[in-house]
């Protein structure tokens, strides 16, 4: 059995992994963090990281960037693997994260699908067949027109697994619409669509003679990246200090 502090464990992922760990008869929540104080939760839910001192064998990190920094230095200071959901890290911030794998296991993704993480590995072996015999690539993704950002984070995963394959040498371009000129060889075309309440799409696209081959992953809802967090959690514990992502859970 799996033993987790939830960190973030009142937001809206938080509240996907709990009902996620309910379902899993090899994990089970020890205690959660949040600031906010009405729950029904069954396991204390402390407003801060310092009132824990409940035993765990990994943390699920879905709370707020600016929190990364209290919590490394817990993880660390208690030696407890951590699963850093978290998005929107600076430079600063992911040093941190680096830091601290040097003496905890840290797992680390821009995306915590194991679809999407799947989609990548697919990607660099496609992209290795395809691209040296011609094929264009294309990235297109769609989110909620909530969404600020674009193209999305996962939209850039996704082109660099394509670009690493070809040995970095192409360029991104986001939009074509100032050129009037056939399309280069040497890029990857990133579009972003927003609208509705989309959860997300992202659309790997291989365009070459005669045939284009696509790459999708739909999500449904956002319980995937939740699914995704549970597994990580069960690969870290117990594992030795390194930084590691979700390329290590699916094998």
């Amino acid at each position: 059995m799996v033993t987790v502090i939830l960190h973030g464990a009142l937001g809206f992922m938080g509240r996907a992994v709990d009902e996620i760990c309910r379902q899993d008869p090899e994990i089970t929540i020890a205690a959660g963090i949040d600031i906010a104080e009405n729950h029904d939760r069954e396991y204390p839910v402390y407003d801060s990281l310092d009132k824990c001192t409940e035993p765990a064998d990994v943390i699920i990190d879905f709370s707020t960037a600016s929190a990364m920094g209290s919590l490394m230095a817990y993880a660390v200071e208690r030696r407890i693997p951590a699963v850093v959901c978290t998005t929107g890290l600076t430079e600063a911030m992911l040093a941190m994260v680096k830091e601290a794998s040097e003496e905890i296991a840290v797992l680390r993704s821009g995306n915590m699908s194991l679809g999407i993480n799947l989609l990548l590995k697919l990607l660099k072996t496609a992209s290795a067949t395809l691209l040296p015999a011609g094929y264009d690539a294309e990235i297109e993704e769609m989110h909620h027109r909530r969404k600020l950002d674009a193209p999305s984070g996962t939209a850039l995963m996704l082109a660099d697994a394509v670009n690493e394959a070809a040995g970095g040498r192409y360029e991104y371009v986001y939009g074509r619409s100032d050129r009037h000129e056939a399309r280069p060889a040497k890029e990857i075309g990133i579009s972003s669509l927003r609208g509705g309440t989309v959860v997300g799409i992202h659309d790997a696209i291989f365009a070459g003679p005669d045939e284009v081959i696509e790459i999708k992953h739909t999500a449904y809802s956002r319980a995937v990246f939740a699914k995704g967090a549970v597994q990580a959690a069960k690969y870290l514990a117990g594992k030795g200090p390194g930084l590691y992502d979700m390329s290590d859970v699916i094998g």
